[in-house]
């Protein structure tokens, strides 16, 4: 199945019901009205020249017309390129990546955007979502005028969307996801998190990372529920929203899920249909589901998966559980899945036996213009995720780290999450990092980050007093620095690299 088709079955079902909101503007689309504006896009990015395999570039706030620019280019085959508007600064690398023939962009990024057509030939149209600039187009126009879409391809195995890596341990890289394997995941999450056509989701998070696709949208999609966008995130205008929509379903990041658990507090209450948060982006500390559990009665529900899947690895169940230890992992993998843990040969461990994770059953369709990479990444057919973890005697996968960020210390491997979430325990932590700086003595000098409540005098040597119980480590070469923020990727992971140049410059 193709994904725009998602939306054409649950229209034939349900066509009077929301498919989509824009919060910011409280703009709503029936299913019934977004399969029309889909097929509008379809037939405006026809007449611009946009024809099967063609990329499409996205750079827009979150939006209606985000939305309906990636439904046209999905039904007449075209691949929906997405670039965070965070990376304005870096436009024209990404667009000299995937070469687009056309650029659908909002009116504030314009500089950008003519910077970036002026950088990288090629690109016949420029589009503003806002109405006519000089030298782009109109979509608003382009919709009115209501031109014919062409026949729907109906290739499963196309290129349908183009999401970039976060970049953490290198270049961002385009990875490709295909229709029928992103389908198949999506339909897995909905019936792992036991969506119904009644649900409301809502994720402020960036359209233009594909844990909004495969989180928020598709799986609303797949059960004729609703999905709800935002681009002006806050806590209070996030609450009044979901409180007023009745949503049921919050997808966000670990930093999104804390700042709501904070707004509960003060409003004395969950919004009022509630029944899971989602968290995808990074890990999330087990204190932070436990607040949820406690504090809430709302299940955190947490995913593991990255930009070249199209969906998860794993993903825990929307269900409260009592038992503290099952916090410390994400949960079973999903059916269109299979995973493995296996040492530096390739060798299956048994359960329990920490290792890499690799999978296959589902996965993109490699790396815009990086054959070699994808061959590395995809070598025999499974996925080399270069995330480490294990599965438990339950089946449920436990994620440890990145295997790029693990710390060699003084002769013993660290693992960061480890750390981490100890630290997130500690009454007043909000959140924490662990990073390695190079030392001549010992290898790697393990320094963590963390930021703390408002209202919360940090005391470092209390916090390792608190934490040294927990862990296996000799914490004396553990240095720990307490700051106002920690510095996020667009993406709302921890921007590690950043600490390490932070720490670096004070040497």
């Amino acid at each position: 199945m193709l994904m725009h088709q998602l939306l054409i079955e649950s229209a034939a079902r349900r066509p009077d019901a929301i498919a989509f909101r824009w919060i910011d503007r409280n703009v709503a689309l029936t299913y019934e009205q977004a399969c029309a504006m889909m097929e509008n896009m379809a037939g405006a990015l026809s007449s611009l020249g946009v024809r099967k395999g063609d990329r499409v570039t996205v750079f827009a706030h979150n939006g209606m017309d985000y939305l309906i620019s990636m439904l046209g280019a999905w039904r007449i085959g075209a691949i929906c390129a997405l670039v965070n508007v965070k990376f304005a600064d870096s436009l024209s690398s990404y667009v000299a990546d995937h070469t687009p023939s056309v650029l659908i962009y909002t009116h504030d990024m314009v500089d950008v955007v003519r910077k970036a057509a002026k950088d990288v030939p090629g690109i016949s149209h420029l589009v503003c979502m806002d109405g006519p600039q000089e030298g782009s187009l109109s979509l608003p126009q382009l919709l009115e005028a209501c031109m014919r879409a062409p026949i729907d391809p109906s290739d499963e195995s196309a290129i349908a969307h183009l999401s970039y890596t976060s970049g953490t341990t290198g270049k961002p890289k385009g990875a490709c996801l295909a229709h029928e394997p992103t389908v198949r995941a999506v339909r897995c999450i909905g019936e792992r998190l036991q969506i119904r056509s009644g649900d409301i989701s809502f994720g402020p998070t960036a359209l233009s990372s594909s844990y909004q696709l495969v989180a928020n949208l598709l799986p609303a999609l797949a059960m004729g529920a609703s999905a709800n966008v935002m681009g002006q995130w806050s806590p209070q205008k996030g609450w009044d929203a979901m409180e007023s929509l009745g949503a049921t379903a919050f997808v966000a990041n670990p930093t999104l899920l804390e700042e709501l658990l904070v707004e509960c507090r003060v409003r004395g209450k969950p919004p009022g249909h509630l029944r899971y948060g989602l968290s995808g982006g990074g890990p999330v500390p087990p204190s932070l589901k436990a607040a949820w559990r406690n504090e809430l009665s709302v299940p955190l529900v947490e995913s593991f998966g990255q930009s070249e899947l199209g969906g998860f690895m794993a993903l825990g169940y929307p269900i409260l559980d009592p038992d503290d230890a099952h916090l410390f992992r994400v949960g079973p993998p999903l059916p269109d899945k299979e995973i493995r843990i296996v040492d530096a040969t390739d060798t299956p461990l048994k359960i329990g036996q920490v290792g890499e994770i690799v999978l296959r059953g589902g996965y993109m369709a490699g790396y815009w213009n990086m054959p070699e990479k994808t061959k590395a990444a995809t070598e025999g057919g499974w996925l080399r995720t270069g995330d480490i973890g294990l599965i438990d005697k339950d089946g449920s996968l436990t994620m440890r780290g990145r295997r790029s960020e693990l710390i060699d210390v003084a002769g013993v491997r660290w693992f960061p999450r480890d750390v981490e979430e100890a630290l997130c325990q500690v009454k007043g932590v909000r959140q924490a990092a662990l990073i390695g700086i190079p030392d001549a003595a010992i290898g790697m000098r393990p320094c963590a980050f963390v930021t703390m409540a408002s209202e919360v005098v940090p005391d470092v040597q209390g916090m390792r007093q608190f934490i040294e119980p927990m862990l296996s480590y000799d914490l004396r070469h553990l240095s720990i620095v307490v700051l106002s923020e920690l510095p996020m990727t667009p993406t709302g992971k921890i921007a590690k690299a950043q600490l390490i140049e932070l720490i670096l410059e004070k040497i």
